[in-house]
């Protein structure tokens, strides 16, 4: 992948993935003018579904970071990690509070971002890679 300019905005995706076999990541990052990237990570240790969704979260952040982009939404299914990142629900779990810990540290390096809730159905983009 390219370095992004200054001004484009890089659009990710994520999801986790369970299966009977284990849990993973998937992140499909979108880069203009619409090349697509995807990247899907196994977990071998065993995780909640909750602590899947942050780690794709960080997985699509420190992607994105290594191609310098400096502008990033991202966008996932799950209304608790997003509203929690936000800081609209708050995290009383250690785990949780470990993981947005980390994010913000990972995301000082952009100079905008931010992270949507978006429809299960909506994406799309995570789900075909899970499949």
């Amino acid at each position: 992948m390219v370095q992004p300019d200054e001004e484009e905005i890089l659009i990710i995706f994520v999801d986790r993935a369970s299966s009977l076999s284990g849990c993973g990541v998937i992140v499909v990052i979108i880069a203009p003018p619409g090349e697509k990237f995807k990247l899907a990570l196994r977990i071998y240790s065993r995780v909640t579904n909750n602590e899947a969704e942050y780690e794709a979260v960080l997985a699509g952040i420190r992607a994105v970071r290594e191609v310098g982009a400096s502008r990033i939404i991202l966008y996932s299914d799950s209304q608790l990690i997003t509203q929690q990142i936000k800081g609209i629900y708050e995290a009383k779990d250690d785990m949780m509070l470990k993981y947005l810990k980390l994010i913000k540290a990972q995301a000082e390096v952009f100079v905008d971002w931010s992270i949507e809730q978006i429809p299960r159905e909506e994406n799309e983009e995570a789900d075909a890679l899970e499949k």
